[in-house]
């Protein structure tokens, strides 16, 4: 028995035997040619069959199941589309005057490595956009078979394995045989998982060299909900695995029965449970699960191409499809948190020896105001469609939240300059992610329409904790009674001006902090999408006395193990114990 942990990318628990999905890519011939003319004569024909083939998977996935998913394979008849990207072959193609195979090849490979070297896994994912069209115009150019074996051909259950799946194979494979699915390559955000969940296929990614020590026909326990994978399993784990499965299946069916029903306590006090997202075709699911809107749209997805900042048409769109998807539920769209860590190709001009702390998010579109106004006015336009807020990233200090609603001004006035209409009405925010916001919140308040509270990097920064370094992460502990002041601090300062206070962080999501946020205070939770119904659930289930003795339990604790001994207690005494 080898036990593996991955990326839970989709919840849900399987077991059953493993099927090693390994697509053969042809050898890609590399010899040099006399006339260009001939070979781009070939790839023009090649594109053409790829379009088609994208316009099949398009109205395939549109039927089963919706314009969220099938806007991924729009994505790909765009990118064949661009004209830039013809430039770019074309000029290599003169340059190194070889057959047009390996001149796709080349290219694609150089686009590709440049987006999986960023830091920002967005970047990375965007890599296997650019693998599935190269890949499927190099075998348009050969005539190749696609593979051996194609995944619609599955007729029997099995838990799919693979080093990576291009989006068009998940779309077609035997939806109804796959019951799980292991894969090398991929994170959460990736199209395979957001494909993976709306077909509810349990899935655990990033696994590294797993299918490497995988072979057909081997038995498989999966967890998408945890990210462990377990091959070979004896019998007691096999059982508990089953017994898991069975009762995440009750849970469920358990849970899903609150989708409609309110975030309100026994008591009467109800808050405001909403969604992140990070790609458009998220805000569908989210629905799903019981969202009242988007509490964080994240729109770093928007600016992957290297050395480019999506246009304002771009954003447009984009900002329209999620805005269109919630009707008149709320969708607060997070300014970009490009730089430090997460590098825009292009516009990272030094060095950083401390990128967290360098030259990101506000800081980053303060000093590039036209670029800034450029996503302004793209929200703005966008509000005619529905109900929408913007929220400043890592705002340290109420002179960047004065200089980012100048900007915002200016971006209004050249909307009205061009009669572009937009909402005159929106909220603008602000994300307290750092102590000297949390400190200086009741300053902010008064020019802030409301505060989402980022624990994620409120965390790190007031603890002085890297969250990405295994060696001290532990350390970044949101029970911490420093990290507990902030949020109160931050919580009551809104609260004295009049303003709601949110919060977007994974803590917002985590089951065991709904009662003491609570009683802290907290107006809206905002989460992953999953986590909406057991957050609902215990609140549903606990009083707001009760709450509000927890929190002022935990702020009077010294340790961290003290305030989780407070939540353990409660967690005891609760039916929230049963989920």
């Amino acid at each position: 028995m080898k036990v593996f942990n991955g990326i839970p990318a989709s919840a849900g628990i399987a077991s059953g035997c493993t099927f090693v999905y390994r697509d053969i890519i042809p050898d890609i011939p590399r010899y040099s040619i006399g006339n260009t003319n001939s070979e781009w004569e070939r790839l023009l024909k090649a594109v053409a069959k790829s379009e088609e083939q994208c316009r099949e998977l398009y109205e395939l996935a549109g039927r089963e199941m919706g314009r969220e998913q099938a806007d991924i394979f729009q994505a790909h008849l765009i990118m064949l589309q661009d004209p830039e990207l013809l430039s770019q072959l074309k000029n290599r193609l003169e340059t190194i005057r070889l057959n047009i195979e390996w001149v796709v090849w080349d290219t694609s490979r150089d686009l590709s490595q440049k987006l999986m070297n960023a830091s920002d896994p967005a970047f990375r994912e965007r890599a296997s956009d650019i693998t599935d069209v190269s890949q499927r115009l190099i075998k348009n150019l050969m005539e190749a078979p696609r593979n051996r074996f194609s995944l619609a051909d599955l007729d029997t259950d099995v838990i799919l394995v693979a080093h990576d799946l291009l989006p068009s194979d998940v779309l077609v494979m035997n939806k109804a045989h796959v019951k799980g699915l292991a894969m090398d390559e991929g994170s959460r955000t990736s199209h395979t998982a957001i494909l993976a969940r709306a077909f509810n296929v349990p899935a655990v990614l990033g696994l590294s060299t797993f299918s490497e020590e995988v072979s057909d026909g081997q038995l498989l326990a999966l967890n998408g909900s945890t990210g462990v994978v377990v091959l070979e399993p004896d019998k007691r784990t096999l059982i508990r695995h089953q017994q898991e499965e069975k009762e995440l299946r009750e849970q469920t069916d358990k849970l899903g029965a609150l989708k409609d029903l309110p975030a309100q306590t026994t008591d009467g006090y109800q808050v405001s449970l909403k969604a992140n997202i990070e790609l458009p075709e998220e805000a569908a699911q989210a629905l799903q699960y019981g969202a009242e809107g988007i509490g964080l749209y994240r729109s770093e997805f928007l600016f992957l191409e290297p050395g480019k900042f999506a246009d304002e048409e771009t954003q447009f769109s984009a900002y329209t499809q999620v805005i269109a998807a919630m009707g008149n539920l709320p969708v607060t769209i997070r300014t970009v948190d490009m730089g430090g860590d997460k590098a825009l190709p292009g516009f990272q001009s030094i060095d950083e020896k401390n990128p967290l702390l360098g030259w990101r998010a506000i800081r980053f579109s303060l000093a590039q105001p036209e670029l800034f106004k450029v996503q302004l006015r793209a929200i703005l336009r966008a509000s005619v469609g529905g109900n929408v807020r913007i929220m400043f990233p890592m705002i340290s200090g109420v002179e960047e939240l004065e200089q980012a609603l100048a900007l915002l001004e200016l971006a209004r006035s050249e909307c009205r300059a061009k009669g572009q209409r937009f909402s005159e009405n929106i909220e603008t925010g602000v994300m307290i992610e750092i102590p000297s916001a949390a400190m200086t919140a009741d300053i902010l308040a008064e020019k802030a329409g409301f505060f989402s509270i980022g624990t994620n990097d409120l965390i790190q920064y007031s603890l002085a904790v890297d969250r990405g370094n295994e060696k001290v992460g532990y350390l970044g502990d949101p029970s911490h009674p420093a990290v507990l002041r902030f949020i109160k601090n931050t919580i009551d300062a809104a609260h004295n001006q009049g303003i709601k206070a949110a919060m977007c962080g994974e803590l917002a999501g985590d089951p065991w902090a709904a009662a003491l946020l609570l009683g802290l205070g907290l107006d809206e939770f905002s989460m992953a999408a999953s986590s909406i119904p057991i957050v609902k659930y215990i609140i549903r289930n606990t009083s707001m006395e009760i709450c509000r003795n927890i929190a002022q339990e935990c702020m009077r604790e010294r340790t961290i193990g003290g305030v989780k001994a407070v939540i353990r207690k409660w967690m005891s005494r609760t039916s929230a114990k049963n989920i």
